[in-house]
């Protein structure tokens, strides 16, 4: 008789989830609790897999109510509320009947899982468009008319022209394609929630960079939000080149 030790190795080593599953079944009339153990947890992650597998059918919704298009576009943004740095827009085009596991609005993802959730909607999407807009900008036109012109960035920057665009609550001026404002759907439509990660992590990776280039302001942690420790470099250091001047007339 195999060794616990033997038949965890097995499961350790088992490349998915069904290979996983075919093992629980040649270990069910062993009795041994550690090997129940094994088995008892291949069982609760095939559930917690069902479970993510109907959570992600739920937000198709959108995707299926105008399955009659062909290029449904998934727009949103990120950064419209920091002291500091560019507002980031992101348009996504997904494939028919595309799911991707753990997708969901950025905000409710971990930082890590956000990295890996980037490269696969980069790698599985029809096409994706990336727009920014500076802070200078912003202070130029306001917030509202930055977002809407990073969105229009990233529309144009996209490969393949969409023929409606399934929009995070807002309305966007100037654009002639079909529009379907949803009330957050970041997390109600995937591709939402795919440029909802674009964004992000693109605007992230801008603000990793920019700490670099402009320390004391922990950018890095707070990406550019006005955590304590961004107010403390604020307070020690004052603005620096990517403030936004209308969010900090105090220091300006």
């Amino acid at each position: 008789m195999k060794s616990i030790r033997d038949i965890k190795e097995e499961f350790q080593t088992a490349v998915d989830l069904e290979t996983k599953e075919k093992l629980a079944q040649s270990y069910q009339t062993d009795s041994r609790k550690g090997v129940q153990d094994l088995i008892a947890r291949v069982y609760r992650e095939k559930e917690k897999l069902q479970s993510e597998l109907e959570r992600l059918e739920g937000m198709k919704q959108f995707e299926k109510k105008y399955a009659d298009y062909t290029a449904i576009c998934g727009i949103d943004e990120a950064g419209r509320g920091p002291l500091a740095g560019p507002v980031v827009a992101g348009a996504v085009i997904l494939p028919k009947d595309c799911s991707i596991l753990y997708l969901n609005d950025s905000k409710q993802v971990p930082r890590k899982k956000r990295e890996i959730l980037y490269d696969i909607i980069r790698e599985k999407a029809v096409a994706y468009g990336i727009g920014v807009v500076s802070e200078k900008r912003i202070d130029e036109i306001n917030i509202l008319q930055a977002t809407y012109e990073a969105m229009r960035m990233a529309i144009a920057n996209l490969k393949v022209q969409p023929d409606i665009l399934l929009n995070d609550a807002v309305r966007i001026p100037e654009v002639d394609i079909k529009q379907v404002p949803i009330i957050k759907g970041d997390t109600l439509s995937a591709s939402i929630a795919a440029a909802s990660i674009v964004a992000k992590v693109t605007r992230d990776r801008m603000m990793v960079e920019y700490d670099k280039v402009y320390p004391g302001y922990d950018f890095a942690s707070n990406m550019g939000y006005g955590s304590a420790k961004h107010y403390a470099g604020l307070d020690k250091l004052g603005p620096c080149e990517i403030h936004r001047r209308t969010y900090i007339k105090e220091y300006v």
